[in-house]
């Protein structure tokens, strides 16, 4: 009898894992692909058009000008102390008049603008206009009062401006500041726009009005 052979054994492959989660995962991760670039093609679709509407509306910068200002109150005050040389304290209320012209089809608004004065090189004070947002094709008028409490001057700077008060009438100031805004097109803020003002001005105290002005003006395009 011939020798019996042995059992055939049945090979198994073992697989790990489950073939369907792992084509799920697939198509998942397929799916993000797609929906980032589509969201990444609708932005730079976004940025193309708003680009070709800020280039055929060509914005301009906002043009903001000093046109008037009015002492209302001005007092001096002697300081005499024994270890300071003599010297006097001015009190002022002065009133500055703006006006904002917006050329533009589309709106602007206005940050708030603060604005120093000066006599002679020395800061008497600083006064603040309001943010504001003022429409296309429009002009507006902004006034903003500076109130300088006993600025101390020396007893030079005190008697000039005595004099330019009491006998000439004419009071040279200078007023420096900036201007900030942004423009608004189709709902959509453009970066700020800086516009750096610089205006050398001469006053009558007793009209209380403008003599003469010269304004320098220095401004960034959108």
């Amino acid at each position: 009898m011939p020798p019996s052979s042995p059992p055939l054994r049945r090979r198994t492959t073992m697989t790990s894992g489950n073939p369907y989660r792992s084509s799920s995962a697939t198509s998942i991760k397929g799916c993000c692909c797609c929906i980032g670039l589509l969201f990444s093609f609708l932005a730079l679709l976004s940025l193309a058009i708003i680009l070709i509407i800020v280039l055929a509306i060509k914005p301009k910068k906002p043009k903001f000008d000093l046109q008037q200002v009015n002492i209302q109150y001005i007092n001096f005050v002697a300081t005499n102390t024994i270890d300071s040389p003599p010297s006097e304290s001015v009190s002022l209320v002065i009133q500055m008049l703006f006006t904002a012209k917006n050329d533009n089809v589309a709106g602007i608004k206005y940050r708030d603008s603060r604005f120093t004065i000066m006599y002679r090189g020395v800061p008497l004070g600083r006064g603040t206009v309001q943010g504001f947002y003022q429409a296309a094709h429009s002009l507006k008028k902004v006034k903003t009062t500076v109130s300088i409490d006993r600025v101390n001057l020396l007893q030079a700077d005190a008697v000039d401006l005595v004099n330019d008060v009491s006998v000439n009438d004419r009071v040279a100031l200078r007023v420096m500041g900036d201007v900030s805004a942004k423009i608004r097109i189709i709902g959509i803020t453009s970066p700020n726009v800086q516009v750096l003002i610089d205006c050398s001005l001469v006053i009558s105290p007793s009209k209380q009005s403008l003599v003469s002005k010269q304004c320098g003006f220095d401004g960034l395009q959108v």
